[in-house]
């Protein structure tokens, strides 16, 4: 079996990999665990694993171009994006994990004097990743960072619209002089390569990004079998809370709300695809918000000057497409876009969609569109923004725009979300957690060092002393 990569921009036949079935994956699983218990890579000191990483990042950062171009041309995304965002971002990833390869460190509790007792983190051995289309270079390097500098074996199964990017990075790992068999990617779809990687008992760790009901699959195929541990980061649908001083922000304010919604053609999920306004404030914010929505530039991935491309496929699109015409049927007024733009045949572009006066009980204020389409409702008091911000079942991301103190602390605590940000859309750097809470997943699983919990086990000594 094989897969065709296709363009989304404009259907073209890129690519075609294998389809890694059950026996496939459990012949690499087998071969990973030799590769382990060698010792090649997991009995290096921590330093010799870090100089390693950071030849890597070195090598990801000679072929920065080319792996912006296979980002490009396999998810859609802007050129621009991929050059400012991605391959940077991934970069940083490695480096940032390489630096704190010898920073995982156990915990000497303190006992009886006749007791000496330690822990110390382990490798789980033999570890997997099941990565999102949207984000396939980034996603790959917050895996590889943290699993391999813990010493890991680790299996890559990207996504099976875009994995060009991760089987570079699998040759630059082998040039960087990682041994062979320490990284590998396997190809192939969610129901046939997915699915046998999240139920091979050698694989101690899975980590997957994708949608929530993939995710809930992956962990109860885990618990039917060795119950792996498992990290999901999966959909969302983030709240930006503005509150009535809002505009204080200036044009920050409106370039937050647009990179927000509008990132990736909202294709995020992070994306702020709810834009929920202080009454006073609202026309204001909505005139201002669908004028640079209007003037975003909607073209092909390769112009430098585009800002938002082709969604992934037909089916994305049709989706998205159905879910802003059933609020608009339902009363909603599309203030900017709602509908497609003609830029390469083949491709489908849907123009950056602001939608007011929505039915509340429409289903695009809770259903993750996962798409350039943002809605906007009022408040009036503080409490009521929190109870909108949390009336869906996600939990990943939130933005509080306010220039109070008191407001921005009360409205970031009451929001139940794993990362909130004030003043900002974003995510953090690499210092801090990343992870959702609800159907968005288990939080805090990926960045900083809190994701070695993820890719190690901990283990107590206890010494009896003579």
């Amino acid at each position: 079996m094989s897969l065709d990569i296709v363009s989304p921009a404009d259907g073209r036949l890129l690519a075609t990999v294998p389809v890694h079935g059950a026996e496939d994956v459990a012949r690499h699983t087998a071969d990973a665990q030799r590769v382990f218990d060698s010792g090649v890579w997991s009995g290096l000191a921590p330093r010799e694993r870090a100089a390693a990483l950071l030849r890597l990042a070195d090598l990801l950062e000679r072929d920065a171009e080319t792996l912006a171009w296979l980002d490009m041309e396999d998810a859609g995304k802007p050129i621009a994006e991929c050059r400012a965002n991605d391959v940077p971002g991934a970069i940083e990833s490695i480096r940032w994990f390489a630096e704190a390869t010898d920073k995982l460190a156990g915990a000497v509790p303190a006992t009886a004097p006749d007791i000496l007792a330690f822990t110390e983190r382990e490798p789980f051995g033999v570890v997997a990743a099941i990565l999102p289309w949207n984000y396939p270079l980034a996603m790959a390097a917050w895996k590889v960072g943290p699993a391999l500098a813990a010493g890991n074996c680790l299996i890559l199964k990207p996504a099976d619209a875009t994995p060009r990017s991760a089987l570079h990075l699998a040759g630059l790992a082998l040039e960087a002089g990682i041994p062979e068999g320490v990284v590998r990617v396997l190809t192939g779809d969610g129901p046939t390569t997915g699915a046998a990687l999240a139920a091979d008992p050698r694989i101690g760790a899975l980590s997957f990004t994708g949608s929530t009901a993939t995710g809930r699959a992956i962990l109860e195929t885990a618990a039917r079998t060795n119950l792996k541990r498992v990290s999901l980061e999966m959909g969302g649908k983030s709240p930006q809370i503005l509150l009535a001083d809002a505009l204080d922000f200036g044009d920050a304010l409106i370039d937050g709300l647009i990179e927000a919604a509008f990132l990736t053609a909202g294709q995020n999920c992070t994306a702020g695809s709810r834009i929920l306004v202080h009454e006073s404030i609202a026309a204001e914010v909505v005139g201002r918000l669908a004028g640079a929505a209007r003037a975003l530039v909607v073209g092909r991935p390769d112009d430098p000057a585009t800002q938002i491309g082709p969604v992934i496929n037909a089916a994305a699109a049709d989706r998205i497409l159905a879910a802003i015409d059933g609020a608009v049927a339902r009363g909603a007024t599309a203030v900017a876009g709602g509908g497609e733009v003609e830029v390469l045949a083949g491709g489908r572009y849907i123009a950056p969609t602001v939608l007011v006066d929505v039915d509340p009980a429409d289903p695009i204020l809770r259903t993750e569109v996962f798409g350039p389409v943002v809605t906007v409702q009022a408040f009036a008091t503080r409490d009521e923004a929190i109870a909108l911000a949390n009336d869906v079942e996600y939990g990943l991301a939130a933005s509080v725009w306010t220039k109070s103190l008191d407001d921005a602390i009360v409205v970031a605590r009451g929001v139940r979300a794993g990362i909130v940000s004030v003043g900002a859309y974003s995510e953090g750097d690499m210092t801090v957690p990343f992870g959702g809470w609800q159907q968005s997943g288990f939080g805090g699983a990926e960045k900083s060092l809190a994701a070695f919990h993820q890719w190690t086990r901990e283990k107590t000594v206890w010494i009896q002393l003579g």
